[in-house]
């Protein structure tokens, strides 16, 4: 009984024969078949087993290079299961004033007594009238004490965080080391009386003003951008922080618990930005939308993204608490409203510095006439809030002039600093 052979069986055995007549004769009319790797014949002539190699020459030895790949592989395997947190490093503190105390027994962190605003009008500085030198690389950030601004505390790419005298011998009055790497971001408490430190060594730390102890740490192993307290007076235990990880992550740091994380965001959290009676809070990240949140519902209520936004590294809140700066890297600072809509005002927006690239910050006069922003040329600029037009420009530092803060009670008193490693004092 002869064998049906399957209509892929008889395939198969046709292209076996016409490889073996091309075997046997190469140069013969099949070599154009064999040539073309799209054909059946070279498939069948070019067939080799993905084994088919050379046995003698198995690797058993390790080269040197692979060696320390696959070591420093392990370490850092181990220190991923380990050292999930950040890098320690032990918490130091040196004061430099002359006494922690004064003759009648007031600290060196409490405001003078006699420190009041004169009036409510604000003026644009014209000069220079003091420089803090003390930090040996960059100059992050700075922020002046809550109320009164009788001390100024900066935060160096030296790993190093100082405060400042401002209104007496404006000398560094103690120096806190607790970072193994640059320090992102800092922030105060309400009273001023602890502060907040972010470094790039993935640590949080909550610092005690006046003795410079570490109260606690935090860490979720990825590196904070921006720290914030809630600013109501009864939730200064909670702290917010924007991680290179897109989250947004909320701690008790009565317990040291995560309480709540604000996922949603695309790209690394710069900014975190309280309004509506801190019922509300607004962040901005690197994926280049604005997101509003309520506080402790992790949840967005409102997502502001248009093709023509760019990243958006510094916002700052009006003193009216209307309207939101934020400074975007396409050179200009726009406008939003605090207001149920969170529209971008587009009558107003301030232009002429050059930021792409820098996360400059922007801030107003405690009187909200004046804009102000650094640039990435060292200058400082001002504008007017009303006419949106340029007042002034002062050539502050060499280099980026990443941080400008207006004094809260002295009218016309504004620090800048930059990545020249001085704070300076303009009035």
């Amino acid at each position: 009984m002869a064998t049906r052979l399957t209509p892929l069986l008889l395939q198969k055995r046709k292209i076996e024969k016409k490889t073996e007549a091309v075997e046997d004769d190469d140069d013969g009319m099949d070599k154009e078949e064999v040539e073309n790797p799209a054909t059946d014949a070279w498939l069948m002539k070019n067939r080799k087993s993905p084994w088919a190699g050379k046995k003698e020459g198995l690797q058993t030895e390790l080269t040197e290079e692979q060696k320390k790949y696959a070591e420093e592989h392990a370490r850092k395997k181990e220190e991923k299961a380990g050292g999930e947190k950040g890098e320690l490093v032990a918490d130091k503190t040196t004061f430099h004033g002359k006494e922690e105390r004064d003759y009648q027994g007031r600290s060196w962190i409490a405001p003078p007594k006699d420190a009041k605003a004169s009036n409510d009008h604000c003026y644009i500085p014209k000069r220079l009238v003091h420089t803090w030198s003390g930090h040996t690389k960059g100059v992050s950030a700075i922020r002046f004490f809550p109320k009164h601004g009788h001390l100024i505390l900066s935060a160096g790419m030296d790993t190093k965080v100082k405060i400042w005298d401002v209104f007496n011998s404006g000398k560094c009055m103690r120096t806190y080391m607790g970072h193994s790497k640059a320090v992102r971001d800092i922030s105060f408490c309400n009273d001023g009386s602890k502060f907040l430190t972010a470094g790039y060594d993935k640590n949080i730390k909550y610092w005690d003003t006046e003795t410079g102890q570490v109260i606690s740490s935090f860490s979720t192993g990825k590196i904070p951008y921006v720290v914030k307290l809630n600013p109501d007076d009864d939730k200064q235990n909670i702290l917010l922080a924007g991680m290179s990880d897109k989250k947004i992550v909320q701690w008790d740091m009565n317990t040291g618990q995560i309480t709540q994380e604000y996922d949603q965001h695309l790209g690394a959290v710069n900014t975190i930005t309280f309004v509506d009676n801190n019922r509300r809070f607004v962040t901005s990240s690197d994926d280049k939308s604005l997101r509003v949140w309520e506080f402790g519902i992790p949840v967005v209520i409102k997502y502001i993204s248009e093709p023509h936004m760019h990243s958006m590294p510094s916002i700052s809140l009006h003193p009216n608490m209307n309207w939101l700066a934020a400074q975007s890297l396409d050179n200009q600072i726009l406008i939003y409203s605090t207001r149920e809509r969170f529209q971008l005002n587009k009558k107003k927006r301030f232009a002429g510095h050059i930021v792409a690239g820098y996360a400059c910050q922007v801030n107003f006069s405690p009187d909200g006439r004046f804009v102000m922003s650094g640039d990435g040329e060292g200058k400082c600029w001002f504008w007017d809030w009303k006419s949106c037009k340029v007042f002034r420009t002062l050539k502050c530092h060499e280099g980026v002039c990443i941080g400008a803060e207006w004094h809260p009670l002295e009218q016309s008193k504004v620090a800048t600093c930059g990545w020249d490693g001085l704070i300076k004092y303009w009035d």
